[in-house]
């Protein structure tokens, strides 16, 4: 089990692993280009290749790309286009820098209910993969469950991975979210019970990430509001329980929190993952 952290890439690409290196990061995330546009910028080859021998030298071999949070299989047709060039064109880079895939929102369906769009996430998603190189996972998110938003339940997101049917379809599971759904992951039981239904709807191998998130918000607030580790209603005694469960012990956690400078994810936040890694015995 790596414990890494979604890090900046301002400056460039291989910035980012500086970064991973200064706070004790073993795995990384990053965003390829502005997360809040659908303008897309292409990272030059220089950036590629620097980040690839950064990456290396420092012996991080898990990268994730986190795709634009404007993407939404469940929109009208323009924003469907929109989402899935974008999607496109991230898999490229991650294929590029030698990212494990691209994790992504399914984003809304703004009302008409989760049946309604499913057929049109999925033809979207199949459209992604066709136009996508062959050795990088598209990543389904699970949500928090607030209003309208796609894949708060394992059911959902089993439902659109069967619809797609593609064994490039991956999952990570974000631990605030999956709190703020109304799964209790706070003890070695509720931990056992969540896994277990997550195997039944999805399978536990499609599940090759983790966002390690303490939670700002009680069980089932249907609320996404990140904590930092052992701040929040999960506390360390849940991550406990969730990185002893031998379904995340190659899994790597990747830490989307405030920071404790409000800066993002810091070497206090992985520290704290790897000492409750190690009495774990993971």
């Amino acid at each position: 089990m790596k414990i890494g952290a979604h890090v900046s890439t301002a400056g460039g690409l291989s910035k980012a692993v500086d970064r991973a290196k200064d706070i004790g990061a073993e795995a990384i995330q990053i965003f390829a280009s502005s997360p809040r546009a659908w303008a897309f910028k292409t990272p030059s080859e220089e950036e590629i290749l620097a980040f690839r021998e950064k990456s290396c030298e420092a012996n991080i071999s898990s990268t994730f790309l986190h795709a634009s949070y404007l993407v939404n299989v469940g929109g009208s047709p323009d924003i469907i286009e929109k989402s899935v060039e974008s999607l496109s064109r991230n898999m490229e880079v991650a294929n590029q820098i030698g990212a494990a895939g691209v994790i992504f929102h399914g984003g809304s369906h703004k009302g008409v209910g989760f049946s309604r769009i499913l057929d049109q996430a999925a033809s979207a998603l199949r459209s992604v993969l066709d136009q996508s190189p062959s050795d990088v996972w598209l990543i389904i998110e699970n949500s928090a469950g607030m209003g309208a938003h796609i894949g708060s339940s394992f059911d959902e997101i089993g439902a659109l991975i069967s619809a797609i049917d593609s064994v490039r379809v991956k999952v990570c599971l974000d631990t605030q979210h999956c709190f703020a759904a109304g799964y209790n992951i706070v003890t070695d039981q509720g931990v056992h019970n969540v896994m277990s239904e997550f195997d039944r709807e999805i399978g536990i191998s499609k599940l090759v990430a983790v966002h390690a998130n303490d939670s700002k918000k009680k069980l089932g607030s249907g609320v996404d509001r990140h904590e930092n580790i052992g701040e929040g209603y999960l506390n360390e005694a849940g991550f406990e329980a969730i990185m002893s469960h031998s379904a995340f012990k190659e899994i790597p956690f990747i830490l989307e929190v405030p920071g404790f400078d409000n800066n993002g994810p810091d070497k206090k936040n992985i520290d704290r993952l790897k000492n409750i890694r190690s009495r774990g015995g993971i």
